[in-house]
Parts: C-alpha cells; sequence; structure tokens
C-alpha cells in the first residue's frame, strides 16, 4: 500500500535538517543570481531577455490591482443625492458572514417604500465574497472603491456606517453606470399615476 505523502516517514538527512536548510538557501541564491543576471542584461540593452523579478517598494510604490478586485463598500446614490438602497434585506441576508446590518424606514417618497435608516457593515468580519453585490436588486451596494489598504486600533473602527458608505466614490479606473447619472424617477416610474380622487 502507497503511504499518503504527508505520513512519509522522514529520511536520516531530512531529520537532521542542516542538507534541508543548505537547499532551501540553494533555491534562495538562485532565484537571486537570475534575476540579478536578467535586470543587469535588460540595463544593458538587451530588450529580448526576460524580465526580473521586481519587489514594489509600498506604500510610496503602489502595486496595480485588477478592475475586478473587490475592494471597500460603496453605496450608490440616485441623481437627487438619496441612496438607491431600498433596505430589501437581501445584501444582509444572503451574506455568509453575517456582517450587515440594516435597519429600515419609511421613504417620504410614495413611489420607494423604504430606504435604510442604519447601514453598518463589519470590516473585521466580513470576507469580500461579494455577495451582497450580486443579490442587491437595486444595484445600491458597490465593491468598487479601490480601497483595500485599511486598519483600525479597535473592533468598532472597523465597523462602516452609513454616512461613510456613500461618502465613498468609485475608483478612477471604473466606469461610472448610465443611471447614476441620468435623474432617476424611481422604481415605479413606468406604472400610471394614481389619480387623485375628485372633490365632490
Amino acid at each position: 500500500m502507497r503511504i499518503p505523502q504527508s505520513e512519509k516517514e522522514l529520511t536520516f538527512w531530512e531529520r537532521i535538517y542542516f542538507p534541508e536548510v543548505f537547499r532551501g538557501l540553494a533555491i534562495t541564491a538562485k532565484h537571486f543570481v537570475v534575476n540579478m543576471i536578467r535586470h543587469t542584461l535588460r540595463l544593458l540593452g538587451f530588450k529580448n531577455v526576460p524580465k526580473g523579478a521586481v519587489t514594489y517598494q509600498y506604500p510610496e510604490e503602489i502595486r496595480p490591482i485588477s478592475t475586478r478586485l473587490r475592494t471597500m463598500h460603496r453605496l450608490a446614490r440616485r441623481a437627487d443625492g438619496s441612496p438607491r438602497c431600498v433596505a430589501c434585506m437581501m445584501c444582509e441576508t444572503v451574506c455568509p458572514a453575517s456582517c450587515i446590518y440594516i435597519v429600515a424606514g419609511e421613504h417620504p417618497d410614495p413611489n420607494i417604500e423604504k430606504v435604510p435608516i442604519r447601514f453598518d457593515i463589519d470590516l473585521g468580519k466580513c470576507i469580500f465574497c461579494g455577495y451582497c453585490v450580486e443579490a442587491c436588486p437595486e444595484d445600491a451596494i458597490r465593491m468598487d472603491t479601490g480601497i483595500y489598504n485599511f486598519a483600525a486600533y479597535t473592533r468598532e473602527g472597523m465597523v462602516l456606517t452609513l454616512e461613510e458608505l456613500l461618502a465613498h466614490e468609485p475608483a478612477p479606473y471604473v466606469s461610472v453606470p448610465t443611471q447614476d447619472k441620468a435623474p432617476d424617477p424611481g422604481p415605479l416610474a413606468k406604472s400610471q399615476p394614481v389619480s387623485a380622487p375628485a372633490s365632490a
């Protein structure tokens, strides 16, 4: 019967560790020498040589990120500045980490049923899966701010409030959807308005 790799007994040379340490140092030295040669040849004008590995000097040098990267959340606004969220609780329900907390209230516009009075996201629990973005029927919550370097000294500092979510803007590389630029008449704009009862 074949023994799985994780349960395989170590040889004598693996048990004394020194050969394995030198083997690891040899691999590191090989990468260093190969990258140094590649960088030197490219500096001398040999452009057909593959590029060597480059270390980004963070935070002075920011690594380019993919446009599909899920970063810190934001709530989209309507053209009049109000949040697009209608407090349907879909994102709170679908969240596997249970990090979204919403309190709904009545919206002054009769065409819009509800509005979030409180909308909190606990970034300390969030796993950035993007389920909330996919579940939202109003396209109100998005993860396109480009902000991924955030920290806090307390757990309470990791909680994003409604005001903070509305204050975030999309990253420069994100194209803003047209529905955020044009006036938004609301969800019941296509239906016929209810006529007022005739006075007697």
